[in-house]
């Protein structure tokens, strides 16, 4: 049903498109702003990955100065039946995580020191097969040409405001503008929230530990609530990246929102626990408090 939902959502969000081209300029119209689409996703599949990455000063990690992260990344990935991807850290307090890559043979996953100190190890698994099932479900190339797509509108609509003539329908312009960049944002939002709820469960089957991301789900969206983002308030469109919403109100499960609401993910969470014959009830986060329990990964704690 969800990839069902997200092939409509990506079909409206194209038809937009190319319905805004041909009302600006007809046939040639839309066939212009197909090429633009087309030249703009080209780049976009081939450099989004190396661009979020230097936005976030991600520094890469291997086996020598990471080796427990790097290892419990490769055995969810060869569980997962995927390549190895490239293993980043992102060095801020605020607790988060992401995947990006045209494919899963150039795929990176990434986490912040933020989250690698509030997880315990199994959330952390939990987590890191969360972005590993965006990997396998193609996500992160879908959001990329679902993002450029919807950047590709608001620039024709740019366009109408700028170049449309005195001879343009009034009506038509306020829909290039206005109606048309607002439909898309939508759209791109909601095909973001579909693909969350497709990576928790891709997530869960990877790892088999449900409850731990659904636990490990309420306290970074606890501590995103609470711990600003330097790099989304920087760019808020890089929002959609990350495993909660980075930004307050971010994922309240509303049209604006790119992220379903916690708790919503993590009563789905719980559904699927009770297929795979699992207790479906989270730790909640003053229990883990109470038992002290820190992340064996943290980057920075010192070691003896």
């Amino acid at each position: 049903m969800g990839q069902m939902k997200t092939v409509m959502l990506l079909a409206a969000l194209t038809a937009l498109f190319m319905g805004l081209g041909y009302m600006l300029g007809g046939s040639g119209g839309a066939l212009i702003a197909l090429l633009i689409s087309g030249g703009m996703n080209l780049f976009a599949i081939w450099n989004a990955d190396k661009m979020v990455l230097r936005m976030h000063n991600a520094r890469e990690v291997d086996a020598q100065s990471a080796p427990e992260f790097v290892g419990l990344v490769k055995t969810l990935a060869q569980r997962a039946g995927l390549p190895m991807p490239k293993v980043f850290i992102i060095d801020t307090d605020a607790p988060n995580a992401f995947a990006t890559g045209r494919n899963p043979e150039n795929a990176a996953v990434a986490a912040t020191t933020g989250l690698l100190r509030i997880l315990d190890r199994d959330e952390i698994e939990a987590v890191m097969a969360h972005e590993l099932g965006h990997v396998k479900n193609r996500d992160t190339l879908l959001m990329t040409v679902t993002a450029t797509l919807a950047g590709a509108i608001s620039m024709l609509g740019n366009f109408a405001l700028f170049f449309g003539g005195n001879n343009r329908n009034p009506l038509a312009i306020i829909a290039a503008v206005i109606v048309a960049p607002l439909a898309a944002m939508l759209v791109q939002m909601a095909i973001s929230r579909t693909r969350e709820y497709g990576a928790d469960r891709a997530g869960a089957e990877i790892s088999g530990k449900p409850m731990k991301l659904a636990s490990a789900l309420q306290k970074l969206a606890a501590g995103a609530s609470r711990i600003p983002n330097p790099y989304a308030q920087k760019n808020p469109a890089a929002a959609q990246l990350y495993i909660v919403a980075p930004l307050i109100g971010g994922g309240m499960d509303n049209l604006f929102s790119t992220h379903p609401n916690p708790e919503n993910r993590v009563a789905a969470l719980g559904r699927i626990a009770q297929e795979m014959g699992q207790a479906a009830r989270p730790q909640s986060i003053n229990e883990a408090a109470q038992r002290g329990r820190t992340s064996a990964l943290d980057p920075l704690k010192r070691r003896r």
